[in-house]
């Protein structure tokens, strides 16, 4: 945030502006009125509730699009499923950004993995080894180990911040979906 020079304490310390914060002071982005509400459910909501009713919305959603002839949860292009699981050091092409959304739901994801499209495009078309298969990971969200199939680690390929949220430097690996990659048969 871009503030005058005088209104910043010499020391540059963002302890220093801890008393604007807490009083309300602070600038902050305006928050719509949707997500003010949505927050104020989820905050009295356990993670097993709070997917529970994002399951109900999104079975909503699926319903009123079926309704309106506009199904999005099905996809359009059902690319073919490989026969031979992907191994580390496989050679993989992630398809083109199409062929991907072709795959994914009203939600922007296939089987709850989501295509972050501002991150994840530059890689479409591209030729990337696999780093591993994923069977679990730690879900932060709730600090529990989930089980998975189908997801995949692909080398070197890690976010460095989105345009939403910024730059970021935890360099998190991005998961790929087995069906958005194909593998390269070498001889």
């Amino acid at each position: 945030m871009d503030m005058p020079r005088e209104t910043i304490n010499s020391n540059e310390c963002q302890f220093d502006s801890l008393n604007s914060i807490a009083e309300g002071n602070a600038e902050t982005p305006p928050v719509s009125l949707v997500r003010n509400i949505t927050l104020a459910i989820r905050r009295h909501l356990t993670p097993s509730q709070d997917r529970i009713l994002h399951q109900k919305v999104n079975a909503a959603i699926d319903w009123f699009s079926n309704l309106t002839g506009n199904n999005t949860s099905t996809p359009g292009l059902v690319t073919d499923i490989q026969t031979e699981p992907l191994m580390a050091g496989d050679l993989v092409r992630v398809k083109s950004k199409e062929e991907i959304e072709a795959t994914l739901n009203h939600l922007g994801q296939s089987r709850g993995c989501a295509f972050m499209a501002d991150i994840m495009t530059p890689y479409c078309g591209t030729v990337q080894r696999v780093l591993k298969p994923m069977e679990r990971f730690v879900d932060e969200r709730d600090l529990r180990v989930k089980k998975c199939k189908g997801l995949i680690l692909l080398e070197g390929v890690t976010c460095e911040g989105t345009t939403l949220f910024g730059r970021c430097d935890r360099s998190c690996f991005m998961f790929w979906r087995k069906e958005w990659l194909e593998k390269i048969n070498t001889p």
